[in-house]
């Protein structure tokens, strides 16, 4: 099929703060209600959602951004669109054949009962994942006789719900990430496969891939346009934050990346768990670890469509984040918003995600209810605050940022 570029809709994203125009989220579904006390440390939640509360809050989540004039795409629509072809299948059953404790009789076997299905049948066994019990083999051989009937053959994959991890978009780039908890490795897998075949984005450009060096796309913050800080920590490695600057540098692409080591903690996964973007020269910011919060700054002299692998790249040695990130941008100051107004509470409203607020415009951002404080302040900044629901989308650690995959902003 050939696809008109002229007649695709825009992408591209240059900034944390440009008028939101199109996103991509993921409506929590049946995945949710795989996770058990048995395994939902595995699959990094940190409780049991109530699972149609956590669509209900979803969904008004959605509608508050269709209300402020964003289109939102759905994961599970793409995917289901995107299965439509042999070759995305193909790849898509593959991948998931790919776990060792299949074994070759069972693997050849669901290969083919995969295949077989309707596109939206794969995709909801692809996302939601499939069980022992669920597969009725006419002749069980030795590897589904010895699971148990409750064991997962393709394991589910309830972290979707975190759209912005699994890929990032820079300028009219999209930079397909890596991401580095087992439980969350084929997700962008998934997120690859919509971006390379779905008519959409046919004529997308992509970055990085989901075998590279470890990059999550929630420790990557587009300061300004060629300005582009990545955490490191938990999930992004040193090798992953070279790789992805070589890349961008390398297409021109971006001019300056900041690494900026983090804790590695559960509470600071991200860098979008302690800091975030609210205006073009301000951030909403955990203050336990304003003052100690530093970066490298990677700038290089070669040329743009210099090869990534040959850029010569220079390093600065650590300065406070807020004075390199600022210098980078060109700016006198980068202002910072404290969540809460002493320490407990910060270190509260930090874990029910009161930094990750995600701008659909300079001075606008949408933030859990729960925070109060952090709400407060940012108001009393200027700041509007669209306030959504997150009692059960929460317990995965991750707010309306982590929720939420930008496709195309305004610039600023």
């Amino acid at each position: 099929m050939t696809v008109d570029d002229h007649a695709l809709p825009p992408v591209g994203v240059t900034t944390e703060v440009g008028r939101l125009r199109t996103v991509l989220l993921h409506r929590p579904g049946p995945e949710l209600t795989r996770l058990t006390p048995r395994n939902n440390d595995r699959l990094l939640f940190d409780g049991i959602p109530w699972v149609s509360r956590a669509q209900e809050e979803h969904d008004a989540f959605a509608e508050a951004l269709r209300s402020r004039d964003v289109e939102v795409l759905y994961l599970a629509d793409l995917l289901e669109e995107t299965l439509g072809s042999d070759e995305a299948r193909e790849l898509a059953i593959g991948s998931a054949m790919e776990s060792l404790h299949l074994g070759e009789s069972l693997r050849a076997y669901l290969s083919a009962m995969l295949f077989d299905m309707a596109p939206d049948d794969l995709a909801l066994s692809l996302c939601a994942g499939l069980r022992n019990d669920e597969v009725r083999h006419p002749s069980p051989g030795l590897v589904s006789s010895l699971l148990a009937d409750d064991d997962f053959l393709i394991d589910p994959l309830p972290n979707l719900l975190f759209t912005r991890d699994s890929s990032v978009w820079v300028r009219d780039h999209v930079t397909i990430t890596s991401l580095a908890m087992p439980a969350r490795s084929r997700e962008t897998q998934l997120t690859e496969l919509v971006y390379r075949h779905h008519p959409r984005f046919a004529a997308v450009q992509r970055l990085h891939g989901w075998d590279r060096e470890y990059v999550e796309g929630g420790d990557v913050l587009l300061l300004a346009p060629g300005v582009v800080a990545v955490g490191v920590g938990e999930r992004t490695t040193p090798a992953g934050v070279e790789g992805l600057a070589r890349q961008l540098m390398s297409g021109g692409i971006a001019t300056t990346v900041l690494a900026v080591p983090i804790t590695q903690d559960r509470a600071t996964m991200h860098l979008d768990t302690v800091c975030t973007m609210v205006d073009v020269d301000t951030v909403v910011m955990y203050p336990n670890i304003a003052d100690g919060l530093r970066a490298l700054t990677v700038t290089t002299e070669s040329p743009a469509g210099t090869p990534a692998t040959e850029l010569e790249l220079r390093v600065t040695r650590a300065e406070p984040f807020l004075h390199a990130a600022a210098a980078a941008m060109g700016i006198d100051e980068l202002k910072v918003i404290d969540t809460g107004l002493d320490p407990t509470t910060a270190e509260r409203e930090q874990w029910d995600d009161g930094n990750n607020t995600l701008a659909l415009a300079p001075r606008l951002a949408v933030a859990y209810e729960r925070n109060t404080q952090t709400n407060r302040r940012l108001e009393e900044a200027g700041i509007e605050v669209v306030r959504i629901a997150g009692s059960e989308l929460g317990s995965g650690r991750g707010g309306p940022r982590c929720m939420s995959c930008p496709v195309l902003r305004d610039e600023v």
